[in-house]
């Protein structure tokens, strides 16, 4: 019997099964038990208020002023990838906390900066989770909020419009305080970003946006930051799982992206920046000392009266005697 047919239909089945896109790439990937020896993690560095625990990695603690991050040390070669995180975002706030996370595939890593706690006018792509809201013009959305920003260092996030005016686009999404696992999807394949949600505890992706035309290097490394400021959370990363997809492209048609600049075709229509109210020439001290003093004034012209009305009562009685 000639078993050559079978042995080709044999490779062809198991040509399939290993041609999917899932090929986990464990430089880029956090996993538990997450430290090696000592107090280091494999592959991954951190800075700031981070602090490694048997269950967590907490970037903040519920405390206010507080920042951290973890970096990928090994940069990204894939073109085509896509980063799964389970994060944790809680805290004894119920109405009034802040300020959120964000997730990076950035030029620069273990760079502190304003932008929850990494550096602004960066080079790559930001992933922000942003959970409070600063009112700064009118919103059409609420919060805590995702959003996509791509930067070839030009650009500055602007906290007061809560990074509106260079958002590609966002959308909503409770994942705060809530009693099950919380789940960012982040898809980077042939120039389509797509961010994806799991965090109404359904096993399964619910869409958060999708942008075309986004152009990104190869050779960048990911990270994620949180900050805290006079409100504050408990910012936890529990796991990290970096994929590679299947490049179509052949060798001869590949772009060798190494040297490309970040871009994207489109920004959502920003809203207008509205000046925050401008406070008093009058500082706080000079003007409780002013209404001291007027209190005073007022005080001594009671008293002055007083006297005076007693003395003059008391040159009535004397002519009256």
């Amino acid at each position: 019997m000639d078993y050559s047919y079978f042995l080709i239909v044999f490779l062809s089945v198991v040509n399939c099964e290993w041609n999917t896109n899932d090929y986990l790439k464990r430089e880029h990937s956090l996993m538990k038990p997450y430290t090696g020896s000592g107090l280091s993690m494999p592959f991954w560095d951190f800075l700031g208020s981070t602090v490694i625990s048997s269950n967590y990695i907490r970037l903040t603690s519920d405390l206010q002023s507080k920042s951290g991050a973890i970096w990928n040390i090994v940069p990204c070669k894939s073109k085509n990838w896509e980063l799964q995180v389970q994060f944790k975002v809680h805290g004894h706030g119920k109405d009034l906390f802040g300020d959120g996370l964000a997730f990076w595939y950035a030029r620069d890593r273990m760079v502190k900066g304003p932008v929850f706690g990494s550096k602004d006018y960066f080079y790559g792509l930001a992933i922000i989770l942003d959970t409070y809201s600063n009112h700064n013009g009118p919103h059409n959305h609420a919060h805590p909020y995702i959003s996509a920003m791509v930067n070839n260092g030009t650009l500055y996030y602007d906290h007061d419009r809560d990074g509106t005016h260079t958002q590609l686009a966002g959308c909503e999404a409770r994942f705060r305080n809530v009693e099950h696992e919380t789940y960012l999807a982040v898809r980077y394949e042939n120039d389509k970003l797509s961010v994806s949600t799991d965090i109404d505890n359904k096993a399964g992706w619910k869409p958060c946006f999708t942008v075309e035309g986004v152009r990104l290097p190869t050779g960048y490394y990911f990270g994620m930051s949180a900050t805290t400021g006079d409100l504050s959370d408990n910012h936890d990363i529990i796991a990290v799982k970096l994929y590679e997809l299947d490049d179509s492209s052949t060798d001869a048609t590949a772009e060798d992206r190494s040297n490309i600049m970040p871009a994207a075709q489109s920004f959502e229509p920003p809203r207008e920046h509205v000046d925050d109210p401008k406070p008093s020439s009058m500082g706080g001290v000079k003007l409780f000392l002013f209404m001291l003093l007027g209190v005073l004034g007022v005080f001594a012209c009671i008293v002055v009266g007083i006297i005076f009305y007693q003395r003059q009562q008391e040159k009535s009685r004397k002519r009256f005697y």
